[in-house]
C-alpha cells in the first residue's frame, strides 16, 4: 500500500513540475487560446475524446500536433472526404506472397496510433463515421472477424467546420455523446492575431521539446480515476444534467420551453471524470463544484438539442447552459 501511495505522490509531483513546462512549450507555437488548450489537455488526461468546432485557419491541426510532440505520442491525421471508406481508416486485408504461398495479411490503417486527428469528420457519410465508434469506445478494431487492440493511450480529436455546411453529414447524437468535450475555437483578439502573423511570416521556427511520455500519460489517466469526489459534488453533477432534460420535475421553465433533448447519464460521468482531471492538472487533490461549473459548456454543448422555438427566438446552447449554471 505504501508503494502505491508513493507512486501516486510521485505522479502528482510530476504533473505539477511538468504543467508549466507544457504551457511554455505550447506558447512557442500557439498564441492565446488558453481555455481551448486546457480543455484538450484535460480531455487527454481524463482518457476521453474531443470534438473541436471552429472556422478554418485557427491552428487546430498545429495545436494537436504540438500536443502529440509534448507527450511523445504517435500522431496520425485523416482528412475526411465524401468518398472515404471505413477500410481507409481501420485498415484492410491484402493478398501477399509469403513462404507458405499467398495469404491475406491485415494492413493497419491510420487509426492505429496514439493521437488521431479526424479532420472535418462531418464531410464523410455515416458509414465511414461509424468506423470510429468501436475504436473510441472499446479501443479496438474488428476487421474480417479478427480483433485488433489499439495501443494505449488512444485519443481521438475530431474537427468540424461550421462555416460551409452544404454537402456535410452531421454526426448523430449517439456518436456525439462519445466525445467527452466539444471545444469551440473562436477568432483571436487583434493583439494575438498580430502576434500570429508576425511569427508565421518570419524564418524563426522554434522547436517543441517533449515534456511527458506516453507511459506517463497512462499513469496520469490512472491517477485521475483515484481523485476523491464527495457525494455532494456527484449529486450536483447529476442534478445539473437532469435539469437539462425537458418534461421532468427538475426541469426549469426555460428548459421545457427551449430544449428538445437534454443531457444523459454519460454527461454526468463526463463532468465528474473531467473535473477530476482538471483538479489534478491544477494541483488540487479533490474535486469541487467549481470544476463542474467550469467544464459545463464543453461537456454539455453537444449533448443538448434545441427546439424550433429556441432557434426562432435566437437562443443558443451557450446561453441556456449559463442559465442552468445560475439556476441549479
Amino acid at each position: 500500500m505504501s508503494d502505491t501511495i508513493q507512486t501516486q505522490s510521485e505522479i502528482f509531483e510530476r504533473i505539477q513540475t511538468g504543467r508549466q513546462k507544457v504551457e511554455s512549450e505550447l506558447s512557442k507555437v500557439i498564441v492565446g487560446q488558453k481555455d481551448v488548450t486546457k480543455q484538450l489537455l484535460v480531455a487527454l488526461l481524463a482518457g476521453g475524446h474531443c470534438m473541436i468546432t471552429g472556422a478554418p485557419g485557427l491552428a487546430k491541426t498545429l495545436l494537436v500536433k504540438s500536443i502529440s510532440n509534448i507527450f511523445q505520442l504517435n500522431f496520425q491525421r485523416i482528412q475526411f472526404t465524401p468518398d472515404l471508406m471505413p477500410a481507409d481508416i481501420t485498415g484492410t486485408e491484402i493478398l501477399t506472397d509469403t513462404d507458405h504461398g499467398r495469404q491475406l495479411t491485415f494492413v493497419r490503417g491510420p487509426i492505429f496510433t496514439n493521437l488521431l486527428l479526424a479532420d472535418e469528420i462531418n464531410r464523410t457519410p455515416p458509414k465511414t463515421q461509424s468506423a470510429l465508434l468501436e475504436a473510441m469506445q472499446e479501443h479496438q478494431v474488428t476487421a474480417a472477424g479478427a480483433r485488433h487492440v489499439l495501443e494505449e493511450p488512444f485519443f481521438v480529436l475530431a474537427t468540424q467546420n461550421p462555416v460551409e455546411m452544404e454537402g456535410t453529414y452531421p454526426l448523430p447524437e449517439a456518436q456525439l455523446d462519445r466525445f467527452l468535450f466539444n471545444v469551440l475555437i473562436d477568432y483571436l483578439p487583434e493583439e494575438d492575431e498580430i502576434e500570429v502573423v508576425r511569427r508565421t511570416t518570419t524564418s524563426s521556427n522554434e522547436r517543441i521539446e517533449p515534456v511527458f511520455t506516453a507511459e506517463e500519460v497512462i499513469a496520469i489517466q490512472g491517477l485521475v480515476k483515484e481523485v476523491p469526489v464527495s457525494d455532494d459534488v456527484i449529486q450536483y453533477a447529476v442534478k445539473f444534467c437532469a435539469a437539462s432534460r425537458p418534461g421532468t420535475a427538475a426541469s426549469p421553465e426555460f428548459v421545457n420551453k427551449y430544449i428538445n433533448w437534454g443531457a444523459g447519464t454519460r454527461a454526468a460521468q463526463a463532468l465528474v471524470l473531467a473535473s477530476k482531471a482538471l483538479a489534478l492538472w491544477e494541483g488540487r487533490s479533490y474535486v469541487s463544484k467549481d470544476e463542474i461549473r467550469t467544464l459545463a459548456k464543453p461537456v454539455l454543448r453537444h449533448r443538448i438539442l434545441l427546439n424550433y422555438r429556441a432557434e426562432a427566438e435566437a437562443k443558443t446552447v451557450e446561453t441556456l447552459i449559463e442559465e442552468l449554471i445560475e439556476t441549479v
